[in-house]
């Protein structure tokens, strides 16, 4: 369907005004909204983090296929409640306590969210409470969390000791993020996985739940 390469193409470069208009046409077609989200959403995601890794896509052009697929979103997220669907997958995600940095996260939050994952975005200054109580309320399988500053990584420390403290860190798997962060403070601080850029968190994400 032409509506399927038409939005493919317009989360692929970036253009959120003919993403929009091409998922109304598919939509007036009668293509279910999952369909879009598996045939053109999740394709065009990959194939941006494909780029991106082959360093033919920068910063700037995820934020645009991200704003891109939130334009689609915005059409399909109400019609999959309505119809009572859910994506399989659900992810938590949110820049940790004290540190008000969201452009990294945002990156991150699009990315997944065109991979085909349910995303619950909390923001930024999030406490360690507001992360337990979004994963006994929501109950996601993956919490990503990021960090910008320094001095806010021990609040990582912190959120993944009281998702411990709680009794639901073993429901789900952790994932941090951020420029001052390493593969080795994720290990200090008992947390599942580290990535430094948006398409390698997809992947980890992925890799996370093919081996839970």
């Amino acid at each position: 369907m032409a509506q399927l390469n038409e939005l493919y193409d317009a989360i692929l470069n970036g253009n959120a005004k003919q993403a929009h208009a091409a998922t109304e046409a598919a939509l007036a077609a009668g293509t279910p909204p999952m369909e879009l989200i598996a045939d053109s959403m999740v394709p065009a995601m990959d194939e941006v983090g494909r780029l991106f890794e082959a360093e033919e896509y920068f910063v700037p052009e995820l934020l645009l296929a991200g704003r891109a697929m939130k334009s689609a979103m915005e059409l399909l997220r109400p019609l999959l409640v309505a119809s009572g669907q859910r994506l399989a997958v659900r992810v938590v995600i949110g820049t940790v306590k004290g540190d008000l940095h969201d452009i990294g996260k945002n990156i991150v939050a699009s990315m997944l969210e065109g991979s085909g994952f349910e995303v619950i975005d909390l923001g930024t200054d999030v406490s360690p409470e507001n992360f337990v109580a979004a994963v006994v309320e929501r109950e996601p399988h993956i919490v990503c969390m990021s960090a910008l500053l320094t001095v806010t990584m021990p609040a990582m420390r912190t959120t993944i000791d009281a998702l411990t403290n709680a009794g639901v860190r073993t429901n789900v798997k952790v994932l941090i993020g951020g420029a001052p962060v390493t593969s080795q403070y994720a290990r200090e601080i008992g947390a599942d996985g580290y990535s430094e850029n948006a398409s390698g968190a997809v992947s980890l994400v992925k890799t996370l739940l093919a081996t839970a």
